[in-house]
């Protein structure tokens, strides 16, 4: 190929590579894609709703490992080989798809955010300035404007990130410019020691995001809630008194909207009043809770969250908006974002462009290449409509109080409490346990059932269901509802299969 090219008229060769004509072949690429994308048609997208399929093909990595041939070679693999290696990927990974895939706080299938990310990963755009992305910069103007109006302001600001862990360090990092700004410059010499507060049921990015930005995890006070999970409000106050008596400068409260384990809500307008009192920033992390703003039956939950500060709000949970899609909201319409994280590089944001500068809205974000991620949150909305979006919350939180109900129907099955949103904690008490005293061994013998049943039922893969001890009780199963393609059958299914699976423990 090389001999022929150079015998073409005009052939130029430098250091002995010939840039005469592409070096990519299109066809064969086009056919890889056409054939590829014909694969997830049927292997993922036409068995989202199939329940007769696995949740999961388990094996152990070093099985998988042997499996999938990981190694990278000199020489490129053929397109067959690689198709296969395509249908590997697809068989030996989890369908958070299925119905019956309850593990996390995402999963389902959204067919026009699907369609969106196939847009935008063939685009491979980059949000950051107008004239590289002008659609998406609209789109993202549109959804965030449009989310700010269902927490409550009248105004405000926002910014599409990784993830709700993002969101926080982002919002923990603009309260304590807010507080100093002359941190930009300065950097953390010479500061008071800075406290802030979270519940002890925050989400552990809270304490992350404390040791990124310099703060400290000693300096996170966390606060004792009640026996649902949520902040208790004169803990609160007595731990900014306690803060500002050691001679500590208080400055963000972390309040959550829908904690991870219990799903619980902390009263807002209760932690909103302590931060006037005292002058603090009150950011929410409605990451998991925040899309019951939705629904007009459900959005008492976060009752008060229009006194905030910032919010952190994932749509790709409840919403089903596809992984990542994740937005940090600010109430402050003065341009604190970008004071805050603008480094005005001057090859990119250039102020002399032939059109509105003001949209490129890049250097108010910490990344510079960024993924137009409300792109799919728009796609689905748009298809849906606000009481299509509704719909799927008010679903899913009806799907949890039916399994509710049944829980409390079966022998052998336990409320820890019960849910106010779609986070449904229990224990399975196999028939071996349930005339025996309640005491230490009890307890000991029933840590051990949660794990037992979560690796059965991931080798058999009828379903994932997560478990987890927490504050002082032994492992119990957190079922959680989201997707809009489980139904009652799929809880009884759950029950079921769980007396199934524990019945010779």
């Amino acid at each position: 190929c090389k001999q022929e090219m150079l015998q073409k008229k005009n052939a130029i060769l430098v250091d002995g590579v010939i840039l005469n004509g592409p070096i990519m072949d299109s066809k064969a690429g086009e056919k890889f894609v056409e054939e590829a994308c014909k694969m997830i048609m049927e292997e993922v997208v036409q068995k989202a709703d199939d329940i007769t399929e696995k949740v999961c093909e388990w094996q152990a990595p070093e099985t998988l490992k042997q499996i999938l041939d990981l190694e990278m070679r000199d020489n490129g693999e053929c397109h067959q080989k690689l198709l296969q290696l395509c249908r590997d990927v697809i068989q030996y990974s989890v369908k958070t798809n299925h119905p019956r895939f309850f593990n996390q706080l995402y999963a389902g299938l959204d067919y026009y955010s699907l369609v969106a990310r196939f847009i935008t990963e063939a685009l491979n755009p980059s949000v950051y300035t107008y004239e590289v992305s002008p659609v998406f910069l609209l789109v993202e103007e549109a959804v965030i404007k449009k989310m700010i109006e269902f927490i409550g302001w009248e105004e405000g600001d926002g910014i599409f990130n990784p993830g709700g862990a993002v969101s926080n360090m982002y919002a923990m990092n603009l309260a304590r410019y807010k507080f100093c700004p002359d941190i930009k410059e300065k950097g953390l010499s010479g500061l008071p020691r800075l406290v802030l507060f979270a519940s002890e049921e925050c989400h552990y990015s809270m304490k992350k995001a404390a040791s990124f930005l310099g703060i400290g995890t000693e300096n996170v006070y966390f606060i004792r809630t009640d026996e649902r999970g949520k902040m208790i409000p004169e803990e609160l106050e007595k731990q900014v008194q306690r803060a500002r008596k050691e001679g500590s400068a208080p400055f963000l409260v972390c309040a959550t909207a829908g904690t991870t384990v219990l799903g619980a809500f902390d009263p807002l307008d209760k932690i909103a009043d302590i931060c006037e009192k005292h002058g603090l920033w009150l950011h929410v992390d409605a990451s998991w809770g925040g899309s019951a703003l939705i629904s007009r039956k459900h959005c008492r939950l976060l009752h008060g969250i229009h006194r905030a500060d910032s919010v952190a709000w994932n749509p790709h949970k409840m919403l089903l908006a596809g992984i990542q899609c994740c937005a940090l909201l600010v109430k402050d319409n003065s341009g604190l974002l970008k004071k805050c994280y603008s480094a005005e590089a001057a090859y990119l944001f250039q102020q002399d462009k032939f059109y509105d500068v003001t949209y490129d809205t890049g250097d108010k974000s910490i990344q510079c290449s960024r993924r137009p991620d409300a792109f799919k949150f728009w796609l689905m909305w748009k298809a849906l409509g606000t009481t299509g979006l509704e719909e799927r919350v008010n679903r899913a939180l009806a799907l949890a109080r039916y399994l509710v109900e049944e829980i409390k129907k079966r022998e052998g099955f336990q409320l820890l409490l019960e849910p106010e949103y779609a986070n449904i904690c229990f224990w399975y008490i196999p028939p071996s346990l349930r005339k025996m005293e309640d005491g230490p061994e009890f307890w000991q013998k029933l840590h051990q059932v949660a794990p037992i049943i979560k690796e059965r039922m991931m080798k058999k893969g009828s379903m994932m269901l997560g478990y987890q001890p927490h504050r002082g009780k032994v492992n119990f199963f957190r079922q959680v509802v989201i997707s809009p393609q489980v139904s009652r059958e799929d809880m009884d299914f759950l029950l079921d299969e769980i007396e199934l699976l524990a019945k010779d423990l």
